[in-house]
């Protein structure tokens, strides 16, 4: 895996002075875009797309201290087509603008050309199990937060204990549905960046059936249609079809521990195993400890598996 993914990245390498080609990139890793997308951030820690800005702007950088072409020929040869896009990509990159660069003694910022390797990790084998579950209905409260990779995210925190205790009580009186059961927390991605400060949407709530009203129920004839949310008052409301889900247990101090489990999903379960990550909300319960004992937690991925055709059963 880790070879097909450094022959993607040579692959990119060689074109950016063209369009880029994350398509054939990901054709080259075995991958589905999607995933190849997914997977770079979480392993390299940036989105695609910036990785890609940073390597141009390097070779930029060279080319417009070296003085033998104008800025206006190294812009187009980036693919930029004005000066004045091209001075916005290198100062973001660089600090300054490439007519500051051409000048003595200016200080550059270089990103290096990324590889995968192979690091011993992995010696500790992780369990999970495979669900394929049926549609189901997210309802709660959700709240736009940044990511955090290390240490607590107080946005999510803050809107966590936001809560008022009515909520939280008409959130138990909904649970009792799909599995995971009980008040839960969920992340929606807003993109296929997985990078620090990158924006989600922070869901705390419960799963219930495709058809729950928010008095409880669970006939689909009683709602004008698949869509009719029913009262739930200020409640947000998902709609999730039917898929497929790996299901991870972690038991340690939060959030380290499930910090530490999500980085080992994407940096070792999925480059190990046939399957790749899918859109779709990741969904988190933790479980109460019980005084000495440390938290234990489940985190569902939604997942597809690697090579399937698109619809195919």
């Amino acid at each position: 895996m880790l070879e097909r993914l450094n022959q993607a990245l040579d692959h990119l390498e060689a074109r950016l002075d063209q369009e880029v080609d994350v398509a054939g990139a990901a054709r080259i890793a075995a991958v589905s875009e999607y995933h190849f997308r997914r997977l770079f951030s979480a392993l390299a820690g940036m989105p695609l797309p910036v990785y890609v800005r940073r390597r141009r702007m390097t070779l930029a950088g060279a080319e417009v201290t070296d003085g033998e072409l104008t800025l206006l020929d190294v812009a187009v040869r980036y693919g930029y087509g004005s000066a004045e896009a091209f001075a916005r990509a290198f100062r973001s990159v660089h600090g300054i603008g490439p007519g500051e660069a051409r000048r003595t003694g200016a200080v550059l910022t270089a990103q290096p050309r990324m590889s995968f390797r192979v690091v011993v990790e992995g010696s500790t084998a992780m369990r999970y199990r495979i669900v394929q579950k049926e549609p189901f209905r997210l309802v709660g409260r959700k709240a736009r937060v940044p990511l955090v990779h290390d240490g607590v995210n107080e946005a999510a925190a803050a809107h966590l204990e936001g809560l008022d205790e009515r909520a939280v009580v008409r959130m138990k009186e909904l649970s009792g549905g799909p599995e995971p059961q009980g008040i839960l927390s969920a992340a929606v991605y807003l993109s296929d960046s997985r990078e620090e400060g990158a924006l989600a949407d922070y869901w705390i709530g419960v799963l219930t059936a495709p058809g729950t009203a928010a008095g409880g129920c669970d006939d689909l004839d009683d709602l004008d249609d698949f869509g009719d949310f029913g009262d739930f008052g200020d409640f947000d409301v998902l709609d999730v079809p039917a898929g497929t889900w790996a299901v991870f247990e972690s038991r340690g101090p939060l959030p380290g521990a499930l910090q530490e489990l999500w980085r080992d999903v994407f940096t070792q379960w999925f480059p190990s195993n046939p399957y790749t990550s899918r859109p779709g909300p990741e969904l988190l319960r933790t479980a109460p400890a019980a005084t000495g004992e440390e938290p234990r937690s489940q985190l569902w991925i939604p997942v597809d598996r690697a090579g399937r055709r698109a619809g195919a059963p």
